[in-house]
């Protein structure tokens, strides 16, 4: 979807400035799921004349769009993951790096509900140490 995005006159209503392609281009098989300010902070240095207003309204455009996904993992900042695929997330809680885990297995909820709730997804978040992380553990 943001590919289609960056190509003219494919989706209606979407203005396709330099700072929306520069936006698009930084998320384009980004599997970092960065924040907003992230974001800013990497595409301002290309370009100066990019607002943190700018990122904020074209992050969210997207998201309804469904062009990208806005993830609260971290209660502190948003994230965006342009994979829109259903998958789940492995967070680290010494880094806060995130990281795309592929739905394989589907997630049921209770016998006693399945008839009086109807799922319409699911997302799963795993919790725990990254490889990095955990090396760093072992070298202190």
């Amino acid at each position: 979807m943001l590919r289609k995005l960056q190509q003219k006159g494919t989706v209606p209503g979407f203005k396709r400035t330099p700072q929306r392609l520069a936006i698009l281009g930084y998320l384009d098989g980004n599997t970092e799921h960065p924040s907003a300010e992230e974001i800013y902070e990497n595409v301002s240095k290309n370009n100066p004349s990019l607002s943190f207003a700018t990122v904020y309204n074209t992050l969210n455009t997207l998201v309804q769009a469904g062009a990208i996904l806005e993830i609260t993992l971290d209660p502190e900042r948003r994230r965006y993951d342009p994979n829109t695929a259903p998958h789940n997330h492995a967070i680290c809680i010494e880094c806060r790096r995130v990281m795309d885990i592929p739905a394989t297995t589907p997630v049921n909820i209770p016998q006693h509900m399945a008839q009086s709730f109807s799922v319409l997804c699911s997302h799963v978040e795993f919790y725990g140490e990254c490889a990095a992380c955990q090396q760093k553990k072992r070298i202190s």
